[in-house]
């Protein structure tokens, strides 16, 4: 029997990567979360990707929840879209900060970038790690990963 792969898959990852799956989009949040970009131009600008691209991926992005599309109008202009993160799309800093973490410790560059996330209040640095649930920070080579049901781990469907 073949595997379902995408929103019917089993796979919380595959799932995911139905919707996350493709550079651009990856790209996308990443210009929304740390540049907190909000307007067509400015991905377009940021990314130098194709328009049409750039249509579809924002149109993904807002279909599937991650985005919200909004109506401005500057002063004496036509009125545009503008694609604001949700509750979703912030959740995905995480999987941002993780990649630049990769990035920066597996494909470091001297001239490269990275986001660094702190509290909004104080400033304070955040760093990202696995973390049980008395407070112990665990380092990735000390976990092993086991196929667990969502159901099993209190997550509704």
């Amino acid at each position: 029997m073949t595997k379902a792969l995408g929103r019917d898959s089993t796979c919380s990852i595959a799932r995911s990567l139905e919707v996350l799956g493709d550079s651009w989009t990856l790209l996308i949040i990443r210009e929304a979360v740390v540049a907190h970009t909000t307007r067509f131009q400015d991905f377009r600008d940021a990314l130098g990707i194709a328009p049409n691209i750039l249509t579809k991926r924002l149109a993904l992005l807002v279909d599937e929840g991650l985005l919200e599309r909004r109506t401005y109008r500057q002063p004496g202009e036509r009125a545009r879209d503008e694609y604001v993160l949700t509750e979703a799309g912030r959740s995905l800093s995480l999987i941002i900060a993780a990649l630049a973490d990769w990035g920066r410790t597996h494909r470091p560059r001297p001239d490269g970038t990275s986001p660094r996330f702190s509290l909004d209040e104080s400033g304070t640095v955040a760093e990202l790690a696995f973390v049980t649930s008395d407070g112990a920070v665990v380092p990735p080579h000390a976990l092993t990963a086991h196929r667990t049901e969502d159901a099993r781990l209190g997550i509704p469907a």
